[in-house]
């Protein structure tokens, strides 16, 4: 096989300039194997071709809502677009904590990313590999793929770039709590909530053995969600449906031992919503029997126990069975060492401006929950917007002066709270940098943005403003609470169908005309 691969490698260098041949299959035999491969040689004459200028390359790395939305929106005919993650799918994660429990069966959020690029009919390149370093000042990106191997057997490739577009997303943050990696379950990948939902099964099969004594078995039962924020909260709902209409069919004499408890270091749950939801959310908690232990915080997890502390009981240790950890995000380690490289190793999270480009790097985007836009602020230029703003030179402004500038400092300097980790976020930021990509050339000669403060002209874009459109809670027993723009709360059984309708018309578009014909939620619930 190693001679195949260098006759491969040496046959294909060697039909690459020959433009005579537009396909080309190479078949080499060997031990009953075969190598295949394909080159097509009409893409190398374009880009050789005289007065043809080679299109710039766009690296994506990930595809969760930030990165696929950027492919799906950004006109591939402009840019070579290489796309590049360790999942070949995009998820679609609002509905995580429903695949935990049977309501809505995986192959539902998933779409292959493959099928994505397919739709959009340019040349998209897609490598179902990871990043694990990147290389800001020569522009280039070192990947690792598990799948294959390259000839040293480490399956390690390079990737350079003209464009980078860091969409990589955050892992769980734990804290550096003890424990959390060993023993808790995380809810951020369909694998996630697969082995949640094999974890529930086995710990009601685990309590029905007859070797276990009573304490044993509401041990096994006991099921602990850290975490109150919307994801928790969710899945705690959805545990509490799946325990209580069918679960308890199944396993009836021990149905009355089963705990759900939900551990939050804030006063209250989903802190991020409006008061009145967080309310009903407690509410319907206590009427279901769900535990809220609120004000307290984990500090040790071991197979059994759960340790946590609270300001007025002190430490306290409670037994469990399965646990799962929702209480934040973390920065990845290849974003880690980045930001180090890049002077922001002080920071928690990769700074970008409020055109998503990240700070102290050239040709580097970041968007989704790996990054967050850190502003400038008014002091730091003041003396720069003085200067910009006095046209005569004068040393002092005048009411007409400030009157021409104060429009454009606005948008420049407007105000923009931390935006929250969310698939809304990512979604919107998405949508905006591929837009500003497939505008690049047309605002170079048009700029449509503030004036610079700094530099003569006009910035190219007008920076990204996110616009809330509204979130949901999902709390069990088909009632789900909305917080929607104008300070409309709903909460209630009507709710929830608008919540089942507005992700189902979402998910809809991604599937496939084939995969349309399929029903999208399957809400039968199924114990395996």
């Amino acid at each position: 096989m190693r001679f195949a691969a260098f006759f491969l490698d040496g046959a294909t260098r060697a039909y690459r300039h020959r433009p005579t041949f537009s396909k080309l299959v190479l078949v080499f035999a060997a031990s009953g194997g075969g190598l295949v491969a394909y080159a097509d040689a009409r893409a190398d004459t374009a880009a050789e071709s005289p007065g043809v200028a080679p299109k710039k390359k766009v690296v994506v790395l990930g595809t969760g809502w930030a990165g696929t939305t950027f492919v799906k929106n950004i006109d591939s005919s402009l840019y070579d677009v290489q796309v590049i993650s360790p999942r070949n799918y995009f998820a679609f994660t609002p509905l995580l904590p429903s695949v935990t429990c049977g309501t809505v069966e995986p192959r539902s959020i998933v779409e292959p990313i493959r099928k994505i690029i397919t739709k959009k009919g340019g040349e998209i390149k897609f490598w179902e590999a990871e990043c694990f370093k990147l290389d800001p000042e020569n522009k280039k990106v070192y990947c690792r793929s598990n799948i294959g191997t390259n000839l040293e057997g480490n399956g390690e490739f390079l990737v350079d770039y003209d464009y980078l577009v860091i969409a990589v997303g955050a892992r769980a943050n734990t804290f550096n709590t003890p424990g959390v990696v060993e023993h808790c379950h995380f809810l951020k990948e369909v694998e996630d909530a697969q082995k949640i939902r094999r974890s529930v099964m086995d710990c009601f099969e685990r309590a029905t053995l007859p070797d276990l004594d009573e304490e044993e078995r509401k041990r096994t039962l006991h099921f602990v969600v850290v975490g109150g924020g919307p994801t928790g909260v969710e899945f705690a709902a959805e545990l509490h449906d799946f325990v209580s209409e069918d679960l308890a069919k199944l396993y009836p004499t021990i149905q009355d031992l089963v705990k759900i408890t939900v551990v939050e270091h804030a006063e209250h749950i989903l802190t991020m919503f409006d008061r009145r939801i967080s309310k009903f959310a407690e509410e319907k908690f206590q009427r279901d029997g769900i535990e809220l232990k609120t004000g307290f915080k984990v500090v040790k997890v071991s197979d059994k126990t759960i340790t946590m502390e609270n300001a007025l009981h002190g430490e306290s240790s409670v037994p469990y069975g399965m646990a799962v950890w929702s209480a934040g995000i973390g920065t990845r380690p290849v974003i880690l060492d980045f930001m180090k490289q890049i002077g922001q190793g002080n920071r928690r999270v990769l700074a970008t401006d409020e055109w998503l480009r990240v700070r102290e790097c050239e040709d580097v985007y970041a968007i989704g929950d790996c990054a967050t836009m850190s502003q400038r602020k008014v002091m730091e230029d003041i003396m720069e917007i003085f200067r910009f703003a006095d046209k005569d030179n004068s040393g002092t402004l005048t009411v007409k002066e400030i009157q021409d500038v104060l429009e454009d400092i606005c948008i420049r300097l407007q105000k923009v709270k931390n935006l929250p980790a969310t698939a809304q976020v990512a979604a919107q930021q998405g949508n905006y940098l591929a837009r500003c990509f497939n505008r690049m050339k047309d605002s170079a000669e048009k700029p449509e943005g503030p004036k610079r403060i700094t530099k003569m002209g006009r910035h190219h874009f007008l920076p990204f403003r996110y616009k809330h459109l509204g979130q949901f809670a999902p709390l069990g027993g088909e009632q789900t609470a909305a917080q929607l723009p104008g300070d409309w709360i709903s909460i209630g059984h009507s709710t929830q169908w608008l919540w089942y309708s507005v992700y189902a018309s979402k998910q809809v578009s991604w599937r496939t005309r084939a995969l349309m014909k399929q029903p999208l939620l399957h809400v039968t619930k199924e114990p395996t």
